[in-house]
Order: C-alpha cells, then sequence, then structure tokens
C-alpha cells in the first residue's frame, strides 16, 4: 500500500463506498494480522486462499509471508484496486468471480491453507464447498461471525448443532476460536466475530470419500429437525434416494438400518453425533441405496 497511507484512507480516496448486499465489511485494523499470521501458522513455501480480500490488508501479509496467493474478488471495482497495488508482486495470483460459484478446484497449484475475512453471508456454504472441492487444503484460519464459528461445532444436542455442524467436525478439527472485536473493520458489523481455524482430519474416512453423499443425507435429515430422523429421511427419499418406494416401506426400511446402526428408531437428528452419521450412511451404501 501506498507508505503513510491507511487503508480507510485508500479507500476513501478511491471513492468506493462498501456494498452490504456483498456482506463487505473490509479489515483495516493491521493489528489483527500478527494474529493471523501466528494462527495460520504462515510459511514461506504456503499457497494459500484467499476469498473477499477487500482492501488487500490481510493480502499484503499473506505476499509477505506465503508463496503463492490466490484471491477470489467478485467486486470489479475492488479486484481493480487490487491489481493495481499488487499485480506486480510474485505469487499473486487475482480471480474475478463469486467464490459461491467459482471452481476451486481449477486453483494451480492448489492450496494448503484457507485464510480469509469471509462475507459473513456465503461463509457457511464456502466452508463446505472446501471440504468437497479442494482436498489439498489442510488448515481454515478464517474471520467468521460469532454464530457461525459456533455452529460449525456446535456439539449434538444444542441449539446451533445441525448439517454444517456435522460435516465439518467428519472433515476436521478445531484449533482455535478468538473473539474478535468490530472495531477492526470498515463498516463495523452489527454482529460479533470469531477468527476460528481448524484443520483437516488425517487419514480420510467415509465421509471424506464420500462428501457429496454424506451430506445429502445430513442435510436432508435436518430440513425438518423436529421431527424423527426416520420420517425426515423418508420424506426427503426421493431428492436423496433413489425413488420408487411408498412412505410406509421407506420408513420399515430406514428402521431397519437404523436398528443395523445401534440407533432407535425413535431417535432425531440433532442426537446423533458426527461418526453415528456417518456410519448410519456408510450402513445405507452398503444396503446398496445409493446405486
Amino acid at each position: 500500500m501506498a507508505p503513510n497511507q491507511t487503508p480507510l484512507e485508500r479507500l476513501r480516496r478511491s471513492g468506493i463506498a462498501p456494498d452490504r448486499g456483498l456482506g463487505q465489511n473490509f479489515l483495516i485494523d493491521p493489528n489483527i494480522l500478527d494474529v493471523i499470521e501466528r494462527t495460520a501458522a504462515l510459511a514461506a513455501g504456503d499457497v494459500v486462499l484467499e476469498v473477499g480480500p477487500g482492501l488487500g490488508v490481510l493480502t499484503e501479509r499473506l505476499l509477505d509471508r506465503c508463496g503463492v496467493v490466490h484471491c477470489i474478488e467478485m467486486d470489479r471495482r475492488l479486484s481493480g484496486m487490487l491489481k493495481e497495488e499488487f499485480g506486480a508482486r510474485p505469487g499473486f495470483n487475482l480471480h474475478l468471480g463469486d467464490a459461491v460459484r467459482f471452481d476451486l478446484g481449477s486453483l494451480r497449484p492448489p492450496p494448503v491453507k484457507f485464510v480469509a475475512n469471509l462475507p459473513y453471508n456465503v461463509a457457511a456454504p464456502l466452508v463446505m464447498r472446501s471440504f468437497a472441492e479442494l482436498p489439498s487444503l489442510q488448515l481454515w484460519c478464517l474471520m467468521l461471525q460469532k454464530e457461525i464459528a459456533e455452529r460449525l461445532f456446535s456439539a449434538p444436542g444444542s441449539a446451533n448443532y445441525g448439517g454444517v455442524s456435522v460435516m465439518t467436525q467428519l472433515m476436521a478439527e478445531k484449533v482455535s476460536a478468538r473473539p474478535v472485536p468490530p472495531t477492526v473493520f470498515y463498516p463495523r458489523p452489527r454482529v460479533n466475530s470469531s477468527l476460528l481455524a481448524f484443520r483437516r482430519r488425517q487419514g480420510g474416512g467415509y465421509a471424506a470419500a464420500n462428501f457429496p453423499r454424506v451430506k445429502a443425507v445430513v442435510y436432508a435429515a435436518f430440513a425438518h429437525r423436529r421431527k424423527k430422523l426416520v420420517n425426515s429421511l423418508a420424506e426427503a427419499w426421493p431428492d436423496v434416494l433413489p425413488a420408487g418406494r411408498s412412505l410406509a416401506a421407506s420408513k420399515r426400511l430406514l428402521e431397519a438400518l437404523l436398528a443395523e446402526a445401534g440407533l432407535g428408531i425413535g431417535v432425531r437428528p440433532q442426537e446423533l453425533t458426527p461418526p453415528q452419521f456417518e456410519k448410519l450412511v456408510r450402513i445405507m451404501d452398503k444396503n446398496g441405496l445409493f446405486s
């Protein structure tokens, strides 16, 4: 950035106003960068993904510490500013587009770390997509709305426990969570924030190898979280599993599969742990329900 020019001064001189519709709350406080750097354990050989680089405050630190930085920005106004500021820097790769629709698997070299101040309105879908499309990722260090950060690692039975909780915990283990004050952003968000770090579980597993299948069943289970699991899955059957069975027949089959998984037929989705969900889907697969 220009010498002696703060990110906020640079923004004002550009005439660019934050777009609330895009969830833009720009990171402006450089003091938080040291925390992010330590939490993400940034190293010279790292290939990093940053979504929503905004004013480039974090981008600059990533370029200083890492080998390659992939930045995905959908705002053409900001992408022009970023290109002007960092275009000549080695390792800077700017991708114009919506990260929710961007082909993450096309990034070369593939990123090993995901470090970003994510737009809060797309954070959970982006985390899910990163699990499915970027097997190279080993560490996530993300600025998130506090509620979303808590939801990702909520315990079974809690109010925030849901499909994203199950899938996140099957794929990753929590490293740390740190509250972040609204003063590090412009404009200041009306919600609390958290810097959440988590790493990929080693050794893979059924969920890692069959992520879309497990996610479809888990999300169907939580579509009606107050209902019994057997009812939720039976009603979602045509969307998740092969059609051709009556609702009653689907329920009978599901009850048998729940029994095989060691679960009661009256269990509700929020009562199952992530490993229990994985076991249930694996049993469904073994019984030919996905063929």
